[in-house]
């Protein structure tokens, strides 16, 4: 494959680059997809997706992620799984390393996500998409006139918190020190503490998240050296996102101050060719919806560049 160039490898097989795929492959454009982990990215592994327009009743991640990968071969579009370590420019391509060997192409597109920074307690693996949860938009409607646990105490825990009392009946914040969020969102917080709806605890962290038969309904914590435990019937977990961006460390690419790919209003990364979409991306939203509509417009760009070049 290492003498091949083909017109536009795309690094990730998420919703954001097999929507991609689908269009360049429509048009006749040679597309090569590389994935690592699950076709689909962390919509194959969310239980429901309750908010993606299309199906009232909510459609499984994994039937959903099938759903797209189909319809991207259908089109022509060729997966594979594959690690990409490297990237870097060679005169009119760009060198893709996958799996240690070179793979060149005149375009490309990385959608490789975002992950959520993790807790790392027993329990949270387990009971992932089953009573855990990383994303109040996506799940949070599912816990109406219920009890939540949120971890965080950063900008995100708080406003995300602020998100979930339309839902939840009681909110448990556990925060390992003391909050960091910004005086605003403090403010815009204190009115559902006085009112009872949300308990902060301060100098406090999870040890382990229990479940039943029916899913999780409790939390241990340790409060400033003594244990016990929450009742809940979910937990949040808001600690901010490591970008899926460290193979781009030497590439010269430019990233933000957390590691996400900066884009020009084309969707095209510092570097000339490279395009980016989807949850990497500096700016995105973190919804499927986005991230498809992103993977679609930076379709459009590589069709565009790659019109320039035979010019």
């Amino acid at each position: 494959m290492s003498s091949d160039i083909h017109d536009v490898v795309m690094i990730g097989a998420g919703p954001s680059a097999l929507t991609a795929a689908i269009y360049t492959t429509r048009e006749d454009i040679e597309t090569v997809l590389y994935e690592k982990a699950v076709i689909g990215g962390l919509a194959a592994i969310t239980d429901v997706v309750d908010n993606y327009p299309g199906f009232p009743d909510g459609i499984e991640g994994m039937k959903l992620a099938d759903q797209l990968h189909q319809q991207a071969v259908r089109f022509g579009a060729k997966i594979a799984f594959g690690d990409v370590s490297g990237l870097h420019r060679d005169g009119d391509s760009i060198v893709s390393i996958v799996d240690g060997q070179e793979v060149r192409s005149r375009a490309v597109l990385i959608a490789t996500g975002s992950d959520y920074k993790k807790v790392s307690v027993p329990g949270e693996a387990e009971y992932y998409g089953r009573g855990v949860h990383y994303c109040a938009t996506c799940d949070g409607a599912f816990y109406r006139d219920k009890k939540l646990v949120v971890i965080g105490g950063g900008n995100s825990a708080v406003q995300e918190t602020i998100f979930l009392t339309r839902y939840a009946s009681h909110i448990d914040l556990l925060v390992r020190s003391s909050l960091k969020a910004s005086d605003v969102l403090q403010k815009a917080l204190q009115p559902f503490v006085d009112s009872g709806q949300v308990t902060i605890h301060l100098e406090t962290v999870p040890t382990e998240i229990l479940a039943n038969d029916t899913g999780v309904n409790r939390v241990k914590i340790k409060s400033n050296g003594t244990e016990s435990e929450i009742e809940t019937d979910g937990v949040f977990v808001f600690i901010g996102l490591k970008p899926n961006t460290d193979f781009l460390k030497d590439s010269g690419i430019e990233l933000d101050e957390i590691g996400l790919i900066k884009t020009n209003q084309h969707l095209e990364t510092s570097m000339s060719g490279v395009f980016a979409s989807g949850d990497v991306r500096s700016g995105a939203t973190m919804q499927i919806a986005s991230a498809v509509g992103e993977g679609a417009a930076a379709a459009l760009s590589i069709r565009e560049y790659l019109d320039e070049l035979k010019r």
